[in-house]
């Protein structure tokens, strides 16, 4: 403990020196103590590296060892400069370390920040723009929901990219203008919301963005963070004002709407004081399954009525032109159709993804 070292930093505390004049004296530390006029138990403290040499302790050790009061000082104080500069290192290259796990192209691309050459600077960049003290805040399991925490390294990495870009989304929900929240006014607009899933995004991007506003909901769009694992969110950031944010791996039409009305249900249960979050790994975060359950039933039923498919499916004859007609008859895009039949395996993955059209909307 006298004695710290790290990389070619190295800090002697005055107490390493007192320990080799005590064996040099051929004293015993109880000895010395009394020679000295401490306890034992303090002395012992001072050798360790766990008590600074004080003026008092430096005015007897100069007494009894025939020294100057400033040589210790100074002693202790270089120790005290040094350990500050270790200190300081160590948490610089800890900032590193982090900086190395997190996608930092995410937030030059999407302009957050600038692009800078230095490592510890563009650490600096993103914690300036994250307003926190520094990156290891980023693996804090619950800074922004109840992440599973784990040892392991991969896991890590997955906590600090998920904490990261919710708390992009969290920034820029907060910077949005809304309404106060409004469940009647959010359930009386999804018949249209369910009508853009015709639309082309250009269409229905602006008018999604302002309904969502005027119900008192912060709508935010963000690409996908690599290493995430986190597809997107609700949370409440007032008790009147709800953030909904996705990323855009939900590219495809289906999984889009899907992923949006699923996310609809959570700002219906109104938790307040819960994240939803969907993940790409179920053991990730601490979910709560029968919000999880009500919300994919909800997106399920509300995009495509279950006595409507019961009747598709029945006659087990599926086309492009039998689920253009199916979507066209219930005023939905053929790409949900599409989607659902695959996720309940009466078709394929690799039939009709034609009809399941990309998005680019972020």
């Amino acid at each position: 403990m006298n004695k710290n070292e790290y990389n070619e930093l190295i800090a002697f505390h005055p107490g390493y020196y007192i320990s080799e004049i005590i064996e040099e004296m051929e004293l015993t530390q109880e000895e010395f103590s009394k020679r000295l006029g401490v306890t034992p138990k303090h002395l012992s403290e001072i050798v360790n590296g766990k008590a600074k040499v004080t003026p008092e302790i430096a005015q007897k050790l100069s007494i009894v060892l025939d020294s100057s009061v400033e040589m210790w000082l100074n002693l202790q104080m270089k120790y005290d400069i040094k350990i500050t500069e270790i200190k300081i290192q160590k948490e610089r290259d800890e900032q590193i370390r982090i900086f190395k796990e997190l996608d930092y192209q995410f937030f030059v691309k999407n302009g957050f920040i600038d692009s800078v050459k230095d490592t510890y600077e563009r650490a600096k960049q993103i914690c300036s723009f994250l307003k926190i003290a520094d990156l290891a805040v980023l693996k804090r399991p619950d800074l922004a929901a109840n992440f599973r925490s784990s040892s392991d390294s991969r896991s890590e990495k997955n906590i600090i990219n998920a904490n990261a870009w919710l708390e992009v989304a969290t920034k820029i929900g907060k910077e949005r203008t809304v309404g106060e929240y409004d469940a009647q006014k959010l359930k009386s607009y999804l018949p249209e919301i369910r009508r853009m899933t015709v639309q082309d995004p250009s269409q229905f991007s602006p008018r999604l963005n302002e309904i969502f506003a005027e119900c008192g909901v912060a709508f935010v769009l963000l690409p996908k963070m690599k290493n995430a694992k986190i597809n997107g969110v609700v949370k409440w950031l007032t008790n009147s004002k709800a953030l909904v944010a996705m990323n855009d791996r939900m590219s495809y039409a289906d999984t889009f709407w899907f992923s949006l009305f699923h996310e609809i249900e959570h700002v219906f249960q109104h938790k307040t004081k819960q994240v939803m979050i969907s993940c790409n790994e179920d053991d990730m975060y601490e979910i709560n399954k029968q919000y999880e359950d009500e919300a994919d039933a909800f997106s399920q039923n509300y995009l495509i009525d279950p006595d409507d498919y019961a009747a598709f499916v029945s006659r087990a004859y599926f086309s492009k032109e039998s689920v253009t007609n199916f979507a066209k008859h219930i005023g939905i895009h053929p790409g949900i159709v599409v989607g659902r039949l695959q996720k309940d395996t009466l078709i394929g993955y690799n039939v009709m993804n034609d009809l399941k059209i990309k998005y680019r909307i972020s």
